[in-house]
């Protein structure tokens, strides 16, 4: 995000997604949200498609925050995650299990607001196109990590396993924020994980 009015509007369009879906967001309710006089977010972003991309760049960079936050543990290290055959020994992939439990965790608590708002972006991307070219250039900062983690691992096949965990992960997390799930537990998603790894790793 390039400036502190930027993120201001954004972090306001995101607080406008979660309690008022799309229809609740419009320019002026972005200038209330955020405090701000009228016509200001018109100046930032004239159009609504502009509107919507700003927001869904700043969301990217806020979940990209998050797990990077949770990278720089340097768990994900070739040398720490397999053995000298290359394959990924218990404690590996206990390691990698707890790293991307903690992670769909953290978006279903403290950053649940932000996961809600994706999902709404991401149905509006459905019907324009210029949002879902965006989005999905935004889904790649999230899914070639995942190819790359699994390729550490031992992965014979880590694109389609980045894939396969990508849509895991999704799968869990739109079930507990709109779906009729249970309501989410830790240890289900760190066992969910450990089965999925283990079939995916030699």
């Amino acid at each position: 995000m390039k400036s502190q009015r930027g993120e201001l509007v954004a972090d306001a369009a995101i607080t406008l997604l979660v309690e008022r879906g799309m229809r609740g967001l419009t320019h002026r309710a972005v200038d209330e949200a955020a405090g701000l006089p009228p016509g200001s977010t018109s100046n930032l972003a004239r159009t609504r498609s502009a509107l919507l991309e700003l927001t869904l760049a700043r969301l990217t960079e806020l979940e990209a925050r998050h797990f990077s936050a949770l990278l720089e543990g340097g768990v994900i290290d070739e040398g720490r995650v397999t053995d000298e055959g290359g394959a990924i020994g218990e404690r590996g992939l206990e390691a990698l299990a707890e790293l991307m439990a903690q992670a769909l965790w953290g978006q279903l608590t403290a950053g649940r607001r932000r996961t809600i708002a994706r999902y709404e972006l991401a149905l509006e991307a459905t019907r324009r196109p210029e949002l879902r070219a965006i989005y999905d250039r935004a889904g790649v900062r999230f899914r070639d990590p995942a190819v790359a983690v699994l390729a550490a691992a031992g992965s014979r096949d880590p694109v389609r396993h980045g894939r396969q965990l990508v849509a895991f992960g999704e799968g869990i997390m739109f079930d507990a924020v709109a779906g009729a799930g249970a309501e989410p537990v830790l240890d289900d998603i760190r066992l969910g994980l450990r089965e999925l790894l283990r079939g995916m790793l030699p």
